[in-house]
């Protein structure tokens, strides 16, 4: 992907249901030409439930709202203080496989923790970034027409009482955890922005936009 030029968009926060849509819809009628785009988002109170997603895993969702997505995965939370970066590539057109897309995003969120003092790594059974026996991030992904959308969530500083409503990505009693509780340097604009750049970087991308969308 050397040289590939990519346009960040950041959305703010934004119920996941429209995101989705426009996620789908930008996949839908991209053409060769399009430009990649890395979106950067908050969403409302939300739980996804994924294509192979099993609602005993749904414990006690409560008055938060369930939406059936279209990725890879269980049920995980969405919500204010949890940073979402979705990844719109052609892959085909980038040689990307998806094994090597979600290693880049793994390691993206590593080397950030990393730069914040937090020493994290990345299980081959179970995707996502985690800390000891703690995860700090999941992973999620789709590929429609040669292209991805969705992507990883890393929790910053939230309530993370809701992930007590439901079995994590299909784990009971998995142990979900947030930067704020390991490092004091955990402001939402700084981490998000380094973890873009990080991203990037990794993408072997030049950003060429990079514009803020209010919700």
């Amino acid at each position: 992907m050397t040289g590939s030029e990519i346009h960040i968009r950041r959305l703010g926060r934004r119920p996941y249901a429209s995101v989705l849509k426009a996620m789908q819809d930008f996949t839908d009628a991209r053409g060769p030409e399009q430009v990649d785009e890395l979106w950067l988002v908050e969403h409302e109170p939300v739980f996804t439930q994924g294509l192979n997603g099993s609602p005993e895993h749904l414990l006690n969702p409560g008055a938060i709202p369930v939406v059936q997505t279209d990725r890879g995965g269980q049920v995980t939370y969405h919500g204010p203080g949890q940073i979402v970066v979705y990844c719109l590539i052609d892959v085909k057109r980038a040689k990307i496989g998806v094994r090597s897309l979600v290693t880049t995003l793994e390691t993206s969120v590593i080397e950030l923790l990393s730069e914040l003092g937090i020493d994290a790594y990345a299980r081959a059974d179970a995707p996502g970034v985690y800390v000891g026996d703690t995860k700090l991030a999941s992973l999620g992904l789709r590929i429609r027409r040669g292209c991805s959308y969705h992507g990883v969530s890393l929790n910053v500083e939230m309530d993370l009482s809701p992930f007590e409503l439901i079995n994590p990505c299909g784990y009971p009693g998995l142990i979900m955890g947030q930067v704020a509780d390991l490092t004091g340097d955990c402001a939402m604009q700084n981490v998000s922005d380094r973890l873009l750049r990080i991203l990037v970087h990794r993408l072997a991308c030049n950003v060429t936009q990079d514009t803020v969308d209010t919700p």
